[in-house]
């Protein structure tokens, strides 16, 4: 199985004590992009950019934060940084002088009752850095999955890969779902019942002690299949198949549930994915975001006032 950076991504992390910022670099070419806003309550950045009949087709890093609105500032610090690099959309086109434009499209969960903190563009700048520096690919109550929580249990970010020979697909997501990842009645969770189940009595207690969040899911699916722009919408579409299995109730009045698509193809790269690959695909994606949802909380450690999934296992 390869990595992310062998797919053309990289993950990075600035992690605060109750918040933090988590950002993928999408290489000094940018990734072809669309992205599909599924909840009720969304705080975005530059989605509108990113609908198939609008203009620019690459994205050069995607921002995933805490802090509710106040977490989109970390995109102005890694816009900066990218900007200071030379890396950016061309105005006036590749080959003639002028302006570049970062293109960092970004999300925000709902983190605030875990603490006064903000995520800044400081942050945003070092999460980038870390995505660069190719080392912090980590998961869990990392980057901007320290605040979040999944239902009444911690959630954090999740990190999945398959294989879709000849392509590999991947999810990076921050689970903060109002809705539950463990089935109350046994115990398993809804994404991965051959886990481990928690004790249910534990759980109950957990879940009666937590304050009630608003939350919301975010992440994305990322690909080096020769995709369209209209493709990766379609990917981002079935990336929610993987909430909605994973979740329960998902897509709620107060979720903010917003999934990107990437493809790290070259630019110029015409596409070569059918209608049969495509189905393949849009499969992977929704099996990608579910396994992800699941990597964030079983490697999400106990914190913030919430228990976590390996802290309420039977013994």
């Amino acid at each position: 199985m390869r990595s992310l950076p062998e797919i053309g991504f990289s993950v990075g992390h600035a992690t605060r004590e109750d918040t933090g910022v988590t950002v993928i670099y999408c290489g000094e070419h940018g990734a072809v992009a669309s992205v599909d806003v599924r909840g009720g309550g969304p705080g975005t950045r530059e989605t509108d950019l990113l609908e198939p009949h609008n203009t620019v087709e690459r994205i050069h890093a995607l921002v995933l934060a805490g802090g509710s609105a106040f977490g989109l500032a970390a995109a102005d610090g890694v816009m900066r940084e990218l900007a200071e690099a030379g890396v950016g959309f061309p105005v006036f086109g590749e080959d003639k002088p002028g302006p570049r434009v970062p293109i960092v499209p970004g999300a925000v969960i709902f983190d605030l009752l875990a603490g006064p903190q903000r995520p800044t563009a400081e942050d945003g700048a070092a999460a980038l850095r870390s995505a660069l520096s190719g080392h912090d690919a980590s998961t869990g109550s990392v980057g901007a999955g320290v605040g979040a929580c999944a239902g009444k249990v911690r959630g954090g970010v999740g990190i999945a890969l398959i294989d879709v020979s000849p392509y590999t697909l991947a999810a990076v997501i921050v689970a903060n779902p109002v809705g539950n990842v463990i089935d109350g009645e046994t115990g398993r969770l809804f994404g991965a019942p051959e886990k481990t189940p928690v004790d249910v009595e534990r759980f109950a207690a957990a879940q009666s002690l937590a304050e009630a969040h608003l939350n919301t899911t975010i992440g994305a699916v990322l690909t080096d299949a020769p995709i369209t722009k209209a493709q990766a919408k379609r990917l981002a579409l079935a990336g929610h198949d993987g909430i909605a299995r994973a979740v329960r109730p998902a897509h709620s009045p107060l979720d903010g549930d917003a999934i990107f698509a990437a493809s790290s193809s070259p630019a110029g790269t015409a596409s070569d994915v059918d209608s049969e690959v495509l189905a393949t695909l849009s499969a992977a994606a929704a099996d990608a975001v579910e396994a992800a949802i699941v990597d964030a909380v079983v490697s999400a450690s106990p914190g913030l006032g919430l228990e976590a999934y390996s802290s309420l296992l039977a013994c």
